[in-house]
């Protein structure tokens, strides 16, 4: 529990789908001690995947940002930062499919973690920003990369500069958020969404995954060359030979992946 220093758990169900949980009250402001525990769960579903992940911060908040009482000068902003990247880069490479379920506030560092995910369930009174700019600071945790590249530079800046926390309506609208439903049934729909992808040819997701995620970060002549690359690479496994024999046999739709 969250009064013993744990902060974050994981549970990987009967489903194979992770759950983990945030849970450092009062509003899981996002500590280095937090950051480091969900480093270590993110290094685990690195080393052994799951079939999909959520992240939850439970039914009242996702999570309300950065811990200020750690922010001091120049140097501890260097290690703040440094840790915030790493951490979110571990999140963003777990190579299935991740969903945020966010209840209430998913704020600064909170939306950073929420957009290192690949897709956003929030609840239909959340509210998501970067307000930095409102302590005279920037995005540190990689704000100012991930949310052009999700809504857009003129949108990014938009949020940036103002500081202003949107809506989900509006986060859904500029497609910072992908789905919003009432805040009982958030994470169930995020479990949901997850499961459809569980049951799918987890592999070949997350190839695409990677795929997509290193292209955006170059060239389109690069992100070709992955492409093929990884395109040879899923025909090695044992999902694409399943995959291409049930088409060739049964249509399309109809082949049961076995995750390897």
């Amino acid at each position: 529990m969250s009064d013993s220093g744990k902060f974050v758990s994981v549970e990987v169900d009967s489903n194979d789908i992770a759950i983990v949980r945030l849970d450092r009250p009062k509003a899981n402001a996002l500590s280095k001690e937090l950051l480091r525990q969900l480093g270590e769960i993110a290094d685990q579903l690195l080393a052994s995947p799951p079939h999909a992940m959520v992240i939850h911060g439970g039914e009242r908040i996702f999570a309300a940002g950065a811990d200020i009482s750690e922010f001091g000068g120049i140097k501890e902003a260097i290690e703040t930062a440094g840790v915030f990247h790493e951490v979110l880069n571990k999140v963003a490479s777990i190579p299935r499919v991740t969903i945020a379920a966010i209840n209430g506030f998913a704020l600064g560092g909170g939306c950073e973690l929420a957009m290192a995910c690949d897709f956003r369930v929030a609840a239909s009174d959340s509210r998501l920003g970067q307000p930095e700019v409102l302590l005279g600071l920037i995005p540190g945790g990689g704000g100012t990369q991930r949310l052009p590249r999700l809504v857009g530079a003129a949108k990014a800046k938009d949020l940036i500069f103002s500081g202003r926390a949107v809506s989900a309506q509006e986060a859904l609208e500029i497609g910072l958020v992908d789905k919003v439903f009432e805040p009982d049934k958030v994470f169930t729909e995020a479990y949901n969404w997850a499961l459809s992808f569980a049951k799918g040819a987890v592999l070949a997701q997350g190839l695409s995954k990677k795929a997509i995620d290193i292209g955006l970060a170059g060239t389109l002549q690069h992100g070709l060359d992955v492409e093929r690359l990884v395109f040879s690479e899923v025909f090695g496994t044992k999902d694409a030979q399943i995959g291409v024999s049930s088409f060739l046999t049964n249509g399309p739709g109809k082949a049961v992946f076995v995750g390897e």
